[in-house]
Formats: structure tokens, sequence, C-alpha cells
């Protein structure tokens, strides 16, 4: 469990990557949680109709049993590195190239101008993408993207600083390729630093709006 780069994204954001964080026990891990994690479908309203999400999703907290005996030394682990206490992790699994996410931030934090997100990355190489917000616009083949990160089998990446209010990050899409089976653990922890974020988060129901009309000419 070493080897981190940090990449300093601009002033105030930066990730640290490290290759092979989890290198011996990486393969190990991953079947036993392909296999053995409750797995659930979440879905999000948009529009007039529930959308399934194209990931299946799982959680622990303390108190509960650990989905698998090594995550205690990882989450101390990174619990040790950064200084911080963590309530639990996330784990996503993608099942094929199918599945995937698209540019986010990750703002049901709320407060985002100091954070961190460690992702330990098990199973397939897939493309993991950051661009700044200022091109959340572009419509090139990138997307805006300024970093693919690709992690693989055991490739810790994590994000810190203002990375959530500045970047925004992607696993993107890839129908019709053949990607195998991916797992993603987050780790996630907010300071209660600047301005909460105000505003719907990626969860809440979207609905088509009426435009407003204008008066005079």
């Amino acid at each position: 469990m070493d080897g981190f780069e940090r990449i300093q994204l601009d002033e105030g954001s930066w990730v640290d990557v490290a290759r092979g964080w989890l290198d011996a026990d990486a393969d190990e891990l991953f079947t036993a949680l392909r296999d053995g994690v409750p797995w659930e479908a979440s879905r999000l309203f948009r529009y007039d109709h529930w959308v399934e999400e194209r990931r299946l999703g799982s959680m622990w907290r303390p108190g509960r049993p650990l989905p698998h005996p090594a995550l205690a030394d990882v989450h101390r682990a990174l619990q040790r590195r950064y200084h911080v206490r963590f309530d639990g992790f996330g784990l996503i699994h993608y099942r094929d190239g199918s599945d995937g996410q698209a540019f986010h931030r990750d703002t049901d934090m709320r407060w985002l101008d100091d954070t961190l997100i460690c992702i330990l990355s098990l199973g397939a190489r897939r493309p993991w993408l950051l661009r700044p917000r200022a091109n959340r616009y572009s419509d090139g083949p990138a997307k805006g993207a300024t970093h693919d990160l690709a992690p693989g089998p055991g490739d810790l990446i994590v994000m810190g600083g203002r990375c959530q209010a500045d970047w925004e990050h992607s696993v993107p899409y890839l129908p019709g390729r053949a990607v195998g089976t991916r797992l993603s653990l987050q780790w996630r922890h907010a300071r209660k630093v600047g301005r909460p974020f105000v505003g719907a988060g990626y969860r809440a129901p979207v609905h088509y709006g009426r435009p407003l009309s204008r008066s005079g000419p």
C-alpha cells in the first residue's frame, strides 16, 4: 500500500493516484465482493417516469458486518493516511460496458470546498475521466475531459480539495464493447468550510417545466 503520485489539477484541486495499491488481494477481493455483496438497483425520476440506474450499488456502515475482512485494514489505512474518519463506504458494480455514469459532481456531500473521496477499483480496467466544470458544455468526443486515469484492479484514486466544486468525473458508457465487470469502493468525507451547495442533487426528481412568458414587446 504505497506509491502515491499527486496530480495538481488547479490551485485548489488535486488527485492522488496509487497504482497497485491493493495488489496482492485485489483479485480475491473482487471475486468475493462480486459474488457475495447483496447488490441492488436504484431508480431516478426523470421528467415523467422512473429510470433504473445503469449500475448496481450497496453500502456499508459501522456496526454492520463488513463485506470482506480485508476491508477493515483498507478502511483504517485510508483514515490514517488522510487523517479523517469515514462513516462507512459505498460500493458500485459496473456489470459491463452498458453500465456507467455520466459526468457529475458529488453535490450530495453539500460542503464542496474541501472534500476527500477515495476510490478503490477492482476488476476490469475502465476509462475514468476528469474535466473542469468550465468544459461541461463541450460537445467534442471526450466531452471536455482533460484526464483519463483508467484505474485497474487494486488501483486507488483520491480526489481532494475543491475537486467536487470545480471538477466533474465520469465512468463513460461503453455499449457494444467487450468490457469486463468493474467494482468501485468509495470513502467520502467533507469538511464543513465555505458555503454549502444549494440546489437539486443528482437523485432529485427532474420534471418538465413550462417556459416563463415574457411581457412587453
